[in-house]
């Protein structure tokens, strides 16, 4: 049970670039939670994944000289819907409940890429917490980068709502 959830259903053992692998799954996987129950589903959820992603990876790295393994991609998910939380709140807010969420593409693709980035490169407190060892530093850093990633998509929504909608 443990590797089924470290390993987001065992996407974790796709290759090349597993984390970038677990982030589109999260990103798919939160399309499908907003269909089911909304952006209030994703994120009862996110709770729900770092807490169980850090159970997981405890007991996947327990005795294990590497703390954070490659095909642990949990912490991808939990941080991956932490950064698509603007998107999903905004297609509400815009009356998109279903398969029209879509048309907010481009936030999708910026919650995506920014939280691929600041994930891979770890500025500031995102990096202190990649090297805290164990399971809450796996854990950590993927929060943090997912909320600085949904400050990225709130501020490129505001920026383009205010150049866009004028």
């Amino acid at each position: 049970m443990t590797r089924l959830i470290a390993t987001f259903f065992y996407i974790g053992y796709l290759k090349p670039f597993s984390g970038t692998w677990g982030s589109a799954a999260a990103v798919i996987a939160a399309f499908v939670l907003h269909l089911v129950g909304g952006w209030l589903l994703v994120a009862l959820l996110v709770p729900v994944a770092i807490l169980a992603g850090w159970w997981a990876t405890a007991e996947e790295t327990r005795g294990k000289p590497d703390h954070d393994p490659s095909e642990i991609v949990i912490d991808e998910v939990a941080g991956q819907w932490i950064a698509l939380l603007p998107v999903l709140i905004g297609a509400s807010h815009a009356g998109y409940s279903g398969w029209d969420a879509l048309a907010l593409w481009p936030g999708w693709l910026t919650a995506f890429v920014a939280f691929r980035f600041f994930d891979i490169l770890k500025p500031g407190p995102i990096g202190w917490a990649d090297r805290q060892n164990g399971p809450v530093g796996v854990m950590l850093d993927d929060i943090l980068a997912g909320i600085a990633a949904a400050f990225i998509v709130g501020l490129a929504a505001f920026v383009s709502h205010g150049i866009l909608g004028a």
